[in-house]
């Protein structure tokens, strides 16, 4: 979280950051990640350690919440630590930032292709190029295993 830090909007670089849902402590479950979510105006970081050990995310301006449609704002960005940590930020192409339903997680779109994607249970996923951040594949693999999982919400 330290490396993240000057990334982050300024008016959040000094607030605490807690841990509000754990795949450890809370089991693999999109639901529960949602009912874990802080307040809705309230930005999140999702961060993911795949199967092959790679560490990468999102920081969202808003919490991650259930929607029919997408939500968030240019603030929103995708980064990973390959080995050092890259960002990878809005491209002003379109708004397509985060939407999810209880099967679905979806980070970054454009012509079919996710930033971030994560299934219902929180064991698959996937990486794309998109049109949203214009980003790398945030894991070697374009769709990965989940081995850990962390939302983190202001305190």
């Amino acid at each position: 979280l330290p490396q993240l830090g000057p990334h982050l909007p300024p008016r959040l670089t000094q607030q605490p950051w807690h841990l509000q849902y754990s795949t450890r402590r809370d089991g693999f479950s999109l639901r529960t990640l949602y009912r874990s979510g802080g307040q809705p105006g309230s930005p999140a970081l999702l961060l993911i350690r795949d199967t092959e050990a790679q560490a990468f995310g999102v920081f969202s301006s808003s919490a991650i919440h259930c929607s029919s449609g997408f939500y968030g704002t240019g603030e929103t960005f995708l980064f990973s630590f390959s080995p050092e940590l890259k960002v990878f930020r809005w491209t002003g192409r379109n708004n397509f930032f985060v939407k999810g339903d209880v099967n679905l997680l979806m980070v970054g779109g454009g012509s079919g292709r996710f930033g971030l994607w994560l299934d219902g249970d929180l064991h698959r996923g996937g990486s794309h190029r998109c049109e949203t951040f214009d980003n790398d594949t945030l894991s070697p693999r374009e769709e990965f295993c989940v081995q850990d999982l962390e939302l983190w919400g202001l305190a």
